[in-house]
């Protein structure tokens, strides 16, 4: 494919992005003029990730088919993220891949949550995790990225009584991509997923905004309850790598969990847990904190 087509790709969306006129807002923050804020977001993410692929295709010669297929051919980020996740997560002869990217895109298309928070996502990982350069990057090679937005399908489609359909998302995405989240399970937009290898989040886990988890994470239940058994993790939550947290137990918003602890009882906001049993630093709670940067935490691992 000719590099002058994907160059007229980024170009198309460059011009709609400049006809976008600014947003103001009354002093209640309530929108007042030009486009939502939804679409705003798609205009700007999807150029720059656009932008981005030009950019490595220019680079290295060897992607430019790669980056066309993957994502310049593409009129939309809801269109490339379900061709893509359908190459990996289809199932030869029980889940065609065509059938798989049409059953995606159908669930991203009627829900907006959705589709604010898989660009949210991506932001979060270009702004949170020190070895993420580009947007493009994530959307094309980040698994805790694209496992998440496998369970964001799967959870719709749970919601929606299909938990056949679920279940099948969720054991594909588990076997191809290690990452293992009960489509039951609810979580915020803005999340991080580093790394991802061996992630666990049971069905009735409910996980705030701009919250990061790294690798080896468990968020389960202790196997003495049933019903709503599962942890709730607040706004702004950094999991570190290894962290056990069992039951049906809060973590406080801004909270930082240190890597290989067990948190078996709650945690409040703006506090610093670590250790087997997890323990407050200093016993106490940093009242002057809100959501603490995850980028200068010792534990993070790039």
């Amino acid at each position: 494919m000719s590099y002058k087509v994907m160059a007229a790709c980024v170009q198309s969306c460059r011009t709609k992005s400049a006809s976008i006129k600014p947003i103001s807002s009354h002093l209640n923050g309530s929108l007042v003029a030009g486009p939502s804020l939804c679409q705003l977001m798609v205009d700007e993410v999807w150029c720059t990730i656009q932008e981005e692929a030009r950019t490595d295709a220019e680079e290295e010669p060897f992607l430019r088919k790669q980056y066309y297929d993957l994502v310049l051919c593409h009129a939309t980020l809801e269109s490339a993220l379900s061709a893509h996740l359908a190459s990996k997560l289809a199932v030869p002869t029980v889940l065609p891949s065509c059938a798989l990217q049409e059953l995606v895109s159908s669930v991203l298309t009627k829900d907006p949550n959705i589709r604010r928070a898989l660009r949210c996502d991506l932001r979060a990982a270009k702004g949170r995790d020190p070895a993420c350069a580009k947007m493009v990057h994530c959307l094309l090679y980040y698994k805790g990225f694209q496992a998440l937005q496998a369970h964001r399908v799967a959870h719709r489609l749970w919601t929606e009584g299909r938990r056949a359909m679920a279940l099948l998302l969720q054991s594909r995405t588990s076997e191809v991509l290690a990452v293992d989240i009960h489509p039951g399970a609810r979580i915020g937009a803005g999340v991080l997923l580093n790394h991802a290898t061996g992630v666990v989040i049971g069905e009735t886990t409910v996980v705030g905004d701009d919250v990061s988890i790294l690798h080896g994470v468990t968020l389960g239940g202790t196997g003495k309850e049933g019903g709503d058994r599962h942890p709730k993790i607040g706004d702004g939550v950094l999991l570190g790598a290894g962290t056990k947290i069992l039951g049906n137990v809060r973590i406080g918003e801004g909270t930082k969990i240190g890597a290989g602890s067990v948190v078996l009882k709650v945690v409040p906001p703006r506090t610093t847990t670590v250790g087997s049993p997890a323990a407050l630093v200093n016993g106490e709670e940093n009242r002057t904190g809100h959501i603490i940067d995850h980028t200068s935490c010792s534990n993070y691992a790039n």
